[in-house]
């Protein structure tokens, strides 16, 4: 019975805020929640990183190859740490929720919502990054190989990629044309 009343407390306290502030303090949580993915590409391009000294180690006449393929497949990780910055700065700089009318609980939680949908990024980044390190060490042990390599991880890293974009596109529609609303 305390938790019924606790929470009914609390969502009459936060609907006591008038709409705007309560839309821009969950937009502020909503964009510190979506830099979280950028741990995934931090694991990921520090994977990378390892291989690639790895394998440079191993066989240090491949190293300019070697490193090559570490930095585009470090660079490619890094785009889900990227889409979740863009939906930061735009929850930051450009929100379009706060233009929106309805339920302010509604609009409040769909802001913190977009944050937390980018959050899928971190498996692309971790998986794109674990698929750098290992076509840079496949590299530096077979030099010869690397145009099949390349193109075999960059295929498997655009494969990796697709639930870091169904995070962003469900982060947008929460922002930009929320079926949600209209629902009440």
């Amino acid at each position: 019975m305390m938790e019924g009343n606790f929470i009914t407390i609390f969502i009459d306290w936060l609907l006591s805020f008038d709409t705007k502030v309560l839309i821009l303090a969950a937009s502020a949580i909503g964009a510190g929640l979506a830099m979280i993915a950028g741990i995934g590409p931090g694991i990921g391009q520090g994977y990378a990183a390892g291989k690639g000294a790895e394998a440079t180690s191993i066989n240090p006449k491949s190293s300019k190859d070697a490193t090559m393929v570490m930095l585009l497949g470090a660079g490619i990780a890094e785009t889900s740490g990227i889409l979740s910055l863009v939906i930061a700065l735009i929850l930051l700089f450009g929100n379009p929720i706060i233009n929106q009318t309805g339920h302010k609980l509604i609009l409040a939680a769909s802001a913190i919502g977009a944050g937390f949908a980018m959050i899928g990024g971190i498996g692309p980044g971790i998986g794109q990054g674990y698929a750098a390190g290992k076509g840079a060490e496949g590299v530096g042990r077979r030099p010869k190989q690397k145009p099949g390599i390349l193109k075999t991880m960059i295929l498997g890293q655009a494969v990796a990629q697709t639930t870091g974009i169904y995070a962003l596109i469900v982060a947008l529609i929460l922002m930009f044309a929320n079926p949600l609303i209209n629902l009440m």
